[in-house]
């Protein structure tokens, strides 16, 4: 009877989850999806690979819908042999994206259990950490990876923490499997970040054990995690394995070109340059954001209403009502922040902040300053730019950091280590005598509320102006009334400098709230239990009522399932593209980074932030920084190119998608050189840098450009031979996204250029069944010598990383099986020897 005492509480929390989660995305009861941004250009991007493993039943690995062709491990590829993911699976048993939030929840419970914080105080701090409100918005725009990860950390933590408390077995246990969880989510950057925050961890124990001479239990400590980290990415290993070769392919990798498209030197030792890594960056005043929502303006889409200084101003200058309201809905951009993209703030809470530094004040455990140093570390690298020595000092030599963009994202680790210092707070409050619950009361009161009223004061300190006013004032500046502009921007710094008198008020409020609760506690007014009610009430309503201005402030951010799950309909240029039922490509001007047209055609652009390195450099660096000559080659009469373009003619680009002021039109390309062909003179260089720009002059029909240097690091030390008859030809007998034949009919020996990406691992060759050498053509191109005479020629993805990883993946999934069962068996024993 007592075994289930304990348990009880423990299931009315995880259904009291479950309600939460469910209610809070209601529309999903009724069969209505959340319509995600990202989600929309994932289901372009991977159209292709997802029709043919319905159709096959196989898995191809290689898709050839996005900028030109690229494996599709960072696509949702499927592998054997995921026993971890399918835990994850039935872990996520709530639709989407319920599920997440659900997670969320968990994950931070299991962690507050482990610091042996009671059930109802860690109900509301999970219900507080999964209402963050970046955590509810990354699932509204759909970085649904990123939030698997970060709802993972948590319990990689508590794993962690009991192994340092030597409870090896369990904490052994949770480790592994939270750790393989963790990985399995697939998102790098959010687990690289959590590494910061365990190693501060790691570092405060080693020094306890050391400074003890506590030799034994670290190395028995160091034993644990070596043996739960091998297995986890063990049982990870297809997707690590494949994502390493990968990431050398991709943008994240160093470029090996020494100039910029601009022709300037390229200076940077980084994978990425400084400025792509520190395009979003938390400005320094822009961090108060976490305890007062609207300091900086919100968000990009903040809408104002009728009750704005900008819709008054508006209405006294002659406006209608409907026209006032308009204007201030499209043109009143209230965010005047550092960060170009913002969908939201980043709060915490005011009532979590209190919290958090009333448990600074009050609980004794010394753990709380592992969770604070977290807390700083991941503020000051969150400034990116603003903080610019420490960033640079990270990105140049801090290993794998400089792979990574969006710094301001690492402030993830400080909305986990913040919750986890309020619950710690709340729950030492109550258990020390009354003195020094009122000492530690009214000293997080005075400070807190003090900060409120400094940032009062600090507003005569900013101007609240954003870079967007500039062109508003430009294009307000055209009307006949030249003062308009000026008295345009004027009243909405007025609705910004309100946003952020009134939110911080708000905070103040409910700060003082919290305070007078727990003041009544400390008179005997108020039972625990009540008082604790109350404060997560507060707690949760204050995240609640921020989150819903910016989940539910859209009406389309619910969709039929059918309007989620096909997001894109044809166009009439679309339709028209499609009547044509060879395979060529499509260049969409306007839209080469998105997945639109990766849905409905083989596409040379995409949506992806590790797209092909190299591809994407031909189009920087050959097509679009001349895309006003491109424009002059067309003639609308007949819609058609009437001058080659050599990348595009080598890519097989047949038809451009161009914008004109009646709309998008499909201009076709007459000199494309179609999936194969043979060249007659082979022009060898020794860099990429004269590779790529060889391509802009080059007779890509007749001639290919090599670089000696191949991507295998090794000089390429024999001839090529390149020669063809009049009648040569190499004509497509098979398209699969993995798969592809060709026959080929040359009387000489000769040098064939194939317009398919160059992927130095997986692809194999082979001419009437021999084994071949691919080499990299053109910049990215595949080539290949083929023996006078006719021949089949086919290309298969096989790669043998798959293979490897799934190998291994089986044999650690079976090691954490057999581990799981020895110490469920090691932990039962030892409770029944208590027990007699």
């Amino acid at each position: 009877m007592k075994k289930i005492n304990k348990i009880v509480p423990h299931l009315l929390v995880l259904i009291g989850f479950v309600l939460v989660s469910i209610i809070y995305f209601y529309p999903v009861l009724q069969g209505n999806k959340i319509f995600q941004s990202d989600i929309v250009q994932y289901t372009g991007m991977a159209k292709e690979q997802n029709d043919f493993r319905t159709e096959s039943n196989e898995e191809p690995y290689w898709t050839n819908s996005a900028f030109g062709g690229m494996p599709t491990y960072q696509l949702g590829a499927k592998y054997p042999n995921d026993a971890i993911g399918a835990l994850d699976d039935i872990l996520r048993f709530l639709p989407r994206p319920a599920d997440y939030l659900f997670l969320y929840f968990l994950g931070f419970y299991v962690l507050l259990m482990v610091l042996k914080v009671d059930p109802l105080k860690a109900f509301f701090g999970a219900l507080a950490f999964g209402l963050s409100t970046y955590l509810i918005i990354i699932l509204g725009v759909g970085h649904n990876a990123k939030a698997h990860a970060i709802a993972y950390m948590p319990m990689v933590v508590a794993g962690v923490l009991l192994v340092f408390q030597r409870r090896y077995i369990i904490g052994g246990l949770l480790t592994m499997v939270a750790a393989a969880l963790e990985i399995n989510a697939n998102h790098f950057q959010m687990t690289y970040y959590l590494l910061f925050l365990l190693m501060i961890m790691a570092i405060y124990y080693v020094v306890i054990a050391i400074k003890n001479k506590e030799y034994v239990a670290l190395g028995k400590t160091v034993g644990v995690f070596a043996a739960a980290g091998i297995l986890a990415i063990g049982a990870n290993a297809t997707n690590l394995l494949a994502t390493a070769e990968y990431t050398d392919f991709s943008i994240r990798g160093k470029s090996e070109l020494t100039f910029k498209p601009d022709g300037s030197k390229n200076t940077t030792n980084s994978a990425m340059e400084h400025e792509y890594i520190t395009e979003y960056s938390y400005g320094i005043a822009e961090s108060f954001n976490l305890i007062a929502p609207r300091l900086f303006g919100g968000g990009n889409s903040e809408t104002l209403a009728e009750d704005s200084a900008l819709y008054s101003f508006l209405l006294n200058y002659g406006a209608t009502p409907a026209e006032a309201l308009q204007t201030v809905e499209y043109y009143g951009k209230t965010y005047w922040g550092d960060q170009p993209i913002v969908a939201a703030p980043a709060y915490i809470g005011a009532i979590v902040f209190f919290l958090a530094v009333l448990g600074l004040f009050h609980d004794k455990l010394k753990i709380k300053y592992v969770f604070l140093a977290g807390a700083i570390l991941s503020l000051l690298l969150s400034w990116g730019k603003n903080f610019d020595g420490l960033t640079r000092f990270f990105v140049d030599f801090v290993p794998f950091y400089d792979k990574f963009r969006a710094v301001s994202s690492i402030q993830v680790v400080l909305e986990l280590c913040l919750p986890v210092l309020a619950i710690m707070g709340l729950q030492s409050f109550f258990s020390n005598d009354k003195d020094k619950q009122w000492t530690s009361l009214w000293k997080a009161t005075a400070t807190s509320l003090g900060l409120i009223v400094a940032l009062f004061l600090a507003k005569g300190l900013f101007n609240f102006s954003a870079p967007i006013d500039q062109q508003l004032m430009q294009m307000f500046g055209e009307s006949q009334d030249k003062s308009f502009g000026i008295s345009f921007i004027n009243a909405l710094k007025e609705d910004r400098m309100n946003f952020y008198t009134s939110d911080l008020m708000r905070s103040g409020l409910f700060m003082l709230a919290v305070a007078v609760i727990l003041w009544l506690y400390i008179q005997n007014k108020l039972a625990q239990t009540t008082a604790v009610i109350l404060v997560g009430f507060f707690m949760v309503a204050d995240l609640f009522m921020v989150d819903k201005r910016y989940v539910y402030n859209n009406p389309d951010q619910f969709k039929s399932a059918r309007e989620v799950d096909m997001p894109f309909e044809p166009t009439e240029v679309d339709n028209l593209i499609l009547k044509d039922t060879s395979n060529y490509r499509v260049y969409e001007i306007q839209g080469r980074m998105q997945a639109r047209t990766s849905y409905f055609h083989k596409s040379v652009g995409g949506y992806s932030a590790v797209r092909p390195r190299r591809f994407d450099q031909l189009f920087d660096y050959n097509v679009e920084k001349n895309i006003n000559e491109l424009g002059s080659s067309i003639d609308f009469q007949t819609l058609s190119f009437t001058k080659s373009n050599p990348v595009l003619d080598m890519l097989n680009v047949k038809y451009v998608i161009v914008p004109t002021g009646q709309g998008d039109v499909p201009i076709t390309n007459p000199f494309a050189n179609g999936n194969a062909w043979f060249v007659s003179k082979i022009k060898v260089v020794k860099s990429a840098d004269e590779e790529i720009k060889a391509l802009n002059s080059l007779d890509v029909t007749n001639e290919a450009v090599v670089d000696t240097f191949e991507d295998n690091g090794k000089y390429f030390k024999g001839g090529f031979i390149s020669s063809k008859d009049s009648t040569a030809s190499i004509q497509l007998k098979l398209h699969k996204p993995n798969h592809l034949i060709y026959s080929s009919e040359n009387s000489k020996y000769g040098f064939a250029v194939f317009s398919e990406n160059y992927y130095e691992n997986g692809w194999k060759a082979t001419i009437d069944g021999n084994e071949t050498k691919i080499h990299r053509v053109n910049y990215v191109l595949r080539g290949l010598q083929i023996p006078a005479g006719k021949h089949t020629i086919e290309f298969k993805f096989e790669p043998q990383v798959v293979k490897t990883g799934s190998t291994i993946a089986l044999i650690s999934s079976i090691g954490m099986l057999l581990l799981i069962g020895v110490g469920v068996y090691l932990v039962r024993k030892k409770r029944f020897k208590i027990d007699d």
